[in-house]
């Protein structure tokens, strides 16, 4: 996912990582390095922005694809839980109230996912929406079809290869 998104979203991730959830920001730092055969000391010593600029050349490569997923997963869950439960609410599934599901339903409603991603574009910026929706489609294998379609033809939910 890091490959499409612009540099701007994953400096906000990391830096948030880096602020709130400092294990897991540390955690991603210790894999990633270890993957680059570096000491972990070799990233943290460096500036944060340089730091996150790094982390996101990293993060792209393919080797780094767990590792981008649990960064991801945590940052929605815990930095934009109220896009993940508007999302969940809308489209009908049931949750823990925080965002968490236990038991993804096997089928959406369409006009129900459609709705749910009015929601959050009304309310979030359309690359976060863009990415959440990336994100909950990898939570099944196949994915679901209603969120396949608005992927392919809404526009509004495009992630665009980043650029450095």
């Amino acid at each position: 996912m890091f490959q499409e998104m612009s540099p701007g979203m994953a400096r906000d991730i990391f830096h948030y990582m880096r602020t709130e959830q400092k294990d897991v920001y540390h955690t991603a730092i210790g894999a990633l390095a270890a993957q680059r055969k570096l000491r972990p000391v070799f990233v943290t010593k460096k500036r944060p922005e340089d730091q996150y600029a790094w982390l996101h050349k990293c993060a792209q490569m393919k080797y780094a694809d767990g590792i981008d997923e649990n960064i991801l997963q945590m940052w929605l869950l815990k930095a934009r839980q109220e896009m993940l439960v508007t999302f969940l609410d809308e489209a009908g599934v049931e949750h823990d109230g925080e965002g968490g599901v236990d038991d993804l339903p096997e089928e959406l409603d369409a006009d129900k996912v459609k709705a749910a991603v009015e929601a959050l574009l009304a309310a979030h910026p359309s690359e976060e929406v863009a990415l959440y929706l990336h994100v909950f489609q990898m939570q099944r294998s196949e994915g679901w079809p209603e969120i396949t379609d608005i992927l392919e033809n809404d526009e509004r939910v495009t992630l665009a290869p980043a650029t450095a």
